[in-house]
Formats: C-alpha cells, structure tokens, sequence
C-alpha cells in the first residue's frame, strides 16, 4: 500500500476506487512539479468537513522554489485554503497569490479539480510558483499540461518511464494536432546544435526535429523511449503522450543530451577492459614464474631447496588466484570464499604426497574484500593450508583440513584447522622463528588490520579475525 493509499484509508472517507484515482497521480507527482517548476500539493476532505488533509506533495527538480513543506497527512482548516476550498466545492480551477509568512516569497497559486471515474470532486490539486517563472510567460501551458497528467495517468503507471526530471532536461510539449506549443530553453539548445532554429509551432511530423519517438506515443497511446545518434550527439527522447477518453490531449517529450555521458561509459567501459587484460597478464606471468621454480626444484639435489621452492611456487599461485578472478569481473573486488576453495585445492595438488588420504570440509558465507586485502588474505591462507599439510600430520597416513568463513556485525572471521598432531609443548606464535607464521603475522595486523590466534583444538587451530571497517569504502 503506497503513503497516499495509507494517508486517506486512515484520515479521510474517500473509498477504494476513489483512493486508486488519488494513487494514480500521486505516481506522477514528481514528474508533474518538474514539468511545472512548481509545487505541486493534494489534498482532500478530511472526515471532519472543516479540515483538509494534505495526501501527496512534490517539490520539483527543474527550479528553486523556497516554500513551507507539510507533512503528508496533515490537516488544515478549509478556512486556511480558500482557493483549495472553492475549488473543492465548486470545481472550477482558481488563480491566487499564497505568502507563507510574512517577508516571504509570494507564490502564484493554481488549484484544479480531482475526480473520480464518476466525476465526482474527490481532491484539489495545487501549483505553486514563483514570480520569476510566472514573469517567463510559460507557466500557464506548463501548469495546465501537469494537470492533464495527474488527471490522465495511467494505472499501473511505468514508474521508470514516468520519472522525474532534471534542471538540464529538455522539455517539448505537442497539443491533440501535434502541433508544438512549448519548448524551454535546454530543448531549444540541444535543437540549436542540430540546426534547428525554433521548435514552437513546428509539428513533430518534422523530419528536420526527427521526434518520430513522439509519433510513436502519439500512435500507439503508450509512453515511448528512444536514443538518436545525431551530428555527433547522442540524444535520449521520453515521449509520454496524455489520452482522455481515447484521445491525444497532449504529448510531453522529454530530450536529454547524454553525448558526455556515454563517452565517459565508454571510456570506462575500455578503461575496465585494459584493467581485466593487466590482471590476466599478471596472473599468467605469476604462473610462468612459478613453472620456472618448479623446473629449478626438479633440478636440485637438496631436499631442504626442493621444500623452499614449493613453498614459493604455492606463495606466487595463491597470488595469481587473486590476478585471475580479478583478470573475469570488472570491480576491483573478490570473493574470499571462492579465492580460499581454489588455494585449498592449489595447495593440496602441489604438497600432497600420493599416498596420503586427506579430507576437506569447506564452510563460507560470502565476504567481499578489496583486491588489496584479498591478496594479503590469500596468501595468508595459503600458508596456514601449507603448514597443515607439513607439520599437522607428522606419522600418519591420513588427516582432515577444515575451513570456515563467517561474517559477523563487526568483522569477518576465517578459521583454519586440522584434526592431526597439534602445535608442540610450548610454542609460542608470538616469537616462532617459522617464517611461514611470521608473513601470516605480518600480513594479518599489518594489511589487514586484524588479530590471528594460533593454538591446539584437537589438532591445529588457526583463527584470523578482520575488522569489517576494513571493507566499508568498496
């Protein structure tokens, strides 16, 4: 139920049908106070008859106007709003001056009529403008298409379609015969450019204006949208065509030169492109090096070296993991959970001896990081699996590694854990001359801003926890 269903079902004695009629131009409002560069109000009868209920409000994009706002829902005393009033009991649309307070701007006020499918005055609706546009000459074909929309909107209204609009739009407004009766001055300059010296009084038949979009609507009955490569430009036109009773009482075209936006869509478009082809270069120049290791480790004699370099091939892989997720998407950020399965396996393909039977459980929630912390993480992970594998099943044939990956309110929790020998009497991670536990150390306060715990559980237990603000400004 939209605020405008909730506001009258609450206050006012309006039925079902009669509030549809109220939500339809609610649905349109906006789009309503920008194309009058006006404010625009609703209101209705409350169920006490000496109060009116404001139901809808807009305040419009395309203009500046300095006013009191009400709340929706509030109420008034008839007496108050002697032009709404009349226009409430009479029907008749009624011109006015409205000062907020004293010193204040004073507004040129318009009210209209609302009625429902059987004719019946259910609401008024306001316009509220200021000197400066009512000066311009303009306001009056711009009020009275407004009111034509709140009257005519269709249900359910396209919302995307109907939106609202901008100081840098250009608007055209068309009558029944097609005949243009309103340009402002964003539309004439965007039509300056294409050649075409003054709209007013052209039809939109015109190849020379190309609104062939405003035919469409004018055609169909239907809200249209299209976009025009013309002379260099890339032009959007909105036509939304205003039908009573079957036929066209007014055609809106909105034109918006969007050429500066879609070169920068396109410059970033390339931009992304060339950052996604560095990653995979960078990744597959990782693995190239991590190939030459390896060729260098079969070559060695020193089993001490054979170990070093597998260690750092798995250090260079864990790194190229980050590079090739990076080198598939265009955000600069990665899925820790997917980037931790595929070490998890890297790892065990490269260290596992043949014989060895291991089991894995993997548990993770989606954790977002950017590609900075990731790769700090990922090569953290890779060495807490690679000191499992080597130092957690020491005399035994078979073990399980474990994973888990939680998000909690305030930070990202990664715990890493196996069922095998456990840490020896005595050890202390704080002064471990292992180099594998000092990177980790070193990565997880340092980059990442986070704790690391290390200790026996029925086995090895690793828990890295990272603060959640480390995240916030991705």
């Amino acid at each position: 139920m939209g605020m405008v269903s909730e506001i009258c079902r609450k206050i006012t004695v309006l039925d079902a049908d009669q509030i549809a009629v109220l939500e339809r131009a609610g649905s349109v409002l906006g789009l309503a106070s920008d194309l009058a560069y006006a404010q625009v109000t609703v209101y209705t009868w409350a169920r006490d008859a000496n109060y009116l209920v404001i139901v809808a409000q807009a305040k419009p994009n395309t203009c500046l106007i300095r006013y009191k706002p009400n709340l929706l829902g509030a109420t008034v005393l008839a007496v108050e709003e002697p032009l709404v009033w009349r226009t409430l009991t009479s029907g008749e649309s009624i011109s006015g001056e409205r000062e907020w307070a004293l010193g204040a701007d004073v507004l040129d006020m318009r009210t209209f009529p609302l009625r429902d499918d059987a004719g019946k005055i259910i609401a008024a609706v306001s316009f509220e403008s200021s000197a400066e546009e009512t000066a311009a000459g303009t306001t009056s074909a711009l009020i009275e298409t407004a009111y034509l929309l709140l009257t005519a909107a269709p249900a359910p209204v396209a919302s995307d379609g109907y939106r609202p609009l901008s100081a840098r739009d250009g608007i055209i407004i068309a009558d029944e015969r097609g005949r243009i009766i309103f340009a402002n001055a964003a539309a004439g300059s965007i039509y300056k450019v294409l050649g075409v010296g003054r709209l007013i009084g052209r039809r939109i038949y015109d190849r020379l204006i190309n609104l062939r979009v405003a035919q469409q609507a004018a055609a169909t009955g239907k809200l249209c949208e299209t976009e025009l490569e013309i002379s260099n430009m890339v032009i959007v036109q909105r036509a939304i065509p205003i039908i009573h009773g079957g036929e066209v009482l007014r055609i809106i075209v909105i034109v918006a030169d969007v050429t500066e936006l879609k070169k920068k869509e396109k410059e970033l478009l390339i931009k992304s492109a060339v950052i996604q082809e560095i990653h995979h270069r960078v990744k597959n120049n990782l693995q190239t090096i991590a190939s030459l290791l390896r060729l260098q480790a079969r070559r060695t004699p020193s089993a001490a070296v054979k170990a070093a370099l597998r260690e750092s091939v798995n250090r260079i892989l864990s790194i190229s993991v980050v590079h090739e997720f990076l080198s598939q998407q265009d955000t600069e950020v990665i899925d820790i959970a997917e980037v931790t399965k595929n070490i998890l396996d890297l790892v065990i393909q490269n260290m596992l001896e043949p014989d060895f039977n291991i089991q894995t459980v993997f548990n993770a929630q989606q954790v977002v990081l950017a590609s900075e912390q990731a790769t700090s993480l990922a090569l953290v992970i890779n060495e807490l699996i690679q000191n499992a594998l080597e130092h957690g099943f020491v005399g035994r044939r078979e073990g399980l590694i474990g994973v888990d990956i939680a998000a909690r309110d305030d930070s990202y929790q990664i715990e890493i854990y196996d069922n095998g020998i456990g840490l020896p009497p005595g050890f202390n991670v704080q002064t471990t001359g292992s180099l594998g536990l000092q990177i980790v150390r070193t990565l997880v306060e340092t980059d990442l801003g986070g704790t690391f715990q290390l200790f026996s559980n029925n086995g090895t237990h690793a828990r890295i926890t990272i603060p959640r603000m480390r995240e916030e400004g991705l």
